[in-house]
């Protein structure tokens, strides 16, 4: 009998050494996604910004590999956001502001930080979520619970989150960049988690997992940097930085006044009713106010870069932890006369796209790529990283292989599309692309317009945000209609053709021109197959997200949550 308890003695002592031991040799990188909101490309040194430097963020392109081509599925926040956390065309997973709807939890188990997390990594959520998820949306608290470590606010964190999120309040600092850095610095160091107000699961970082960090920004946005208040507590960067010189205006600036032709036909995009927060691009003092703030939060971001990478080599971290840098999507200043975001030009869809990967040897690391890249990449290039499967259910390609092969390209077009169609004017539209020519789609705009809803709600003593965000049930069969409409037989009312290679700034349409028909023709040809590949097959995996289902979960959340 003693015989057969020394050998299961010795038999558990060798499974624990085995345990502990793999603990220990896991090998795999760790990994920090970095994400900004509504900076376009060349808001960086690094992308031909003459203004500001951004030496730190600069290092990670001159060191790693910088995307020149690269481009967001939907130039929207939520299902832009959506489609880099599960790899899909905003038509296939089906999540945007006007969808009324929330991605299930079944979709969310492919998500790469839930795909990572049960690989057996560590997990971090720090900043901005504009991603709602399961049968109450941001009120499900899915995404609280999907992460190790959670210190996030839903929709906007504004540029003093503390006013907003009562999750940011014990926070140190006061303005957003400081308390994403405070709260990456929590999750580095290797004591106990010292920020209370987060979400965490356990004391400490293991320091025997790979960690997965996402830092996810809501600046430099129009909205939030609109918020600036040059507050005392505020750092001397928010204060005085520009504002002794002067600031030139976008390239291809037009003010309101000195508009004679509009970009797009007046009942497609209905300017009217462009939501106020972009006014600022009226004027050119106007315009360059915002700049300045918004080079603030640039500057600002790429300081907590470079002390994210001091941190990092502190802790004998750096060698083996990938830094990939992005953009939700870019932003009209101006340009055209236009402002804000949801069309499908350069200046929405191109976003300055970076992968640091020190596990390369520097010789053999591709420092600057035209390949067409789209954010739906990021997931599985993350997991190719880390050494995981890439789900089936993703429509993005591993960009692994261009990181050291120049040569290499991952697919022969682009295809983005802006399903955001509301009654702030924005059209329906889709563009495909190559490297030389784009072509645009737009359908009839008939959505009801934001000013009447305005003057109505006003006159009727109705909250007006209510009249212009809440969502019911009656929008999600419009939405779905604007889904599948075009690939059953809808017609474009309007088209533009571009030719990228001498007219990168796409201001002269040639999609009139019967020059360019067969070029024309053909790429229609290509969005036929495009739009067809980026709806995929099978419903999206969705749960209502109105005024309505708020309703039920309140009354019965039991229910709603336990099927």
């Amino acid at each position: 009998m003693l015989k057969y308890i020394l050998i299961n003695v010795l038999l558990f002592a060798f499974i624990n050494s085995m345990v502990a031991q793999n603990k220990t040799t896991d090998q795999r990188p760790n990994i920090i996604f970095i994400l900004t909101d509504d900076q376009p490309y060349d808001y960086l040194s690094v992308t031909g910004n003459k203004v500001i430097t951004t030496p730190n963020i600069d290092r990670l392109a001159n060191e790693g590999t910088l995307f020149t081509n690269a481009h967001i599925t939907s130039p929207i926040c939520m299902p832009s956001r959506v489609s880099m956390l599960i790899s899909q065309f905003e038509r296939k997973h089906g999540v945007n502001f006007n969808s009324a709807t929330a991605l299930s939890e079944e979709a969310w188990q492919n998500s790469y930080p839930m795909v990572m997390r049960d690989a057996g990594y560590f997990t971090a959520y720090i900043g901005k979520n504009h991603t709602p998820l399961g049968k109450n949306g941001y009120k499900s608290m899915v995404m609280e619970n999907s992460f190790d470590y959670f210190y996030g606010g839903h929709r906007h964190l504004g540029f003093y989150p503390k006013d907003r999120h009562k999750i940011f309040r014990g926070a140190k600092k006061d303005t957003q960049i400081e308390i994403v850095e405070e709260a990456a610095f929590d999750v580095l160091d290797n004591n106990d988690f010292r920020i209370e107000q987060a979400f965490k699961v356990m004391e400490g970082r293991p320091t025997d997992q790979p960690f997965l960090i996402n830092l996810c920004f809501n600046l430099p946005h129009g909205a939030s940097t609109s918020s600036m208040q040059q507050r005392k507590s505020d750092d001397e960067l928010y204060k005085s930085f520009l504002r002794d010189q002067e600031i030139p205006l976008p390239e291809n600036y037009i003010a309101k006044k000195d508009i004679k032709t509009p970009k797009l036909p007046a009942d497609l995009l209905r300017v009217e009713d462009r939501q106020n927060i972009y006014d600022h691009v009226d004027t050119p003092e106007m315009t360059k106010e915002r700049l300045i703030r918004q080079y603030q939060a640039m500057k600002g971001i790429d300081r907590l870069i470079g002390h994210l990478q001091e941190k990092l080599k502190e802790l004998k971290l750096d060698k083996n932890t990938i830094i990939v840098f992005s953009s939700d999507h870019g932003l009209l200043m101006g340009q055209y006369g236009l402002g804000g975001k949801a069309l499908l030009y350069e200046y929405c869809t191109r976003v300055s796209t970076i992968i640091y990967d020190p596990t390369i040897p520097k010789k053999k690391r591709v420092p600057q790529t035209d390949a067409l890249v789209q954010s739906i990449d990021i997931a599985p290039t993350l997991l190719a990283k880390a050494g995981i499967s890439i789900p089936e259910v993703y429509q993005g390609k591993d960009l692994s292989p261009l990181l050291v092969n120049k040569e290499t390209e991952v697919r022969p077009y682009l295809f983005t599309e802006n399903l955001w169609s509301t009654q702030f004017g924005n059209p329906r539209c889709e563009a495909v692309q190559d490297k030389e020519w784009k072509y645009i789609r737009y359908y009839k705009n008939e959505n009801f317009s934001a000013s009447k809803r305005i003057q109505y709600a006003k006159a009727m003593g109705i909250n007006v945000n209510s009249v212009l965000y809440s969502m019911t049930d009656k929008e999600i069969p419009i939405y779905r209609s604007f889904v599948e409409g075009p690939l059953n037989g809808e017609i474009p009312v309007y088209e533009e053709l571009y030719h990228l290679s001498t007219d990168p700034n796409e201001l002269h349409n040639l999609a009139g021109d019967s020059f360019y028909k067969e070029k024309l023709q053909s790429l229609r040809k290509v969005w036929e197959n495009e739009i067809k590949n980026a709806r995929g097959e099978g419903q999206p995996l969705v749960e209502r997200f109105t005024v309505e289902s708020s309703f039920e979960f309140q009354k019965n959340p039991s229910a709603l949550i336990h099927d």
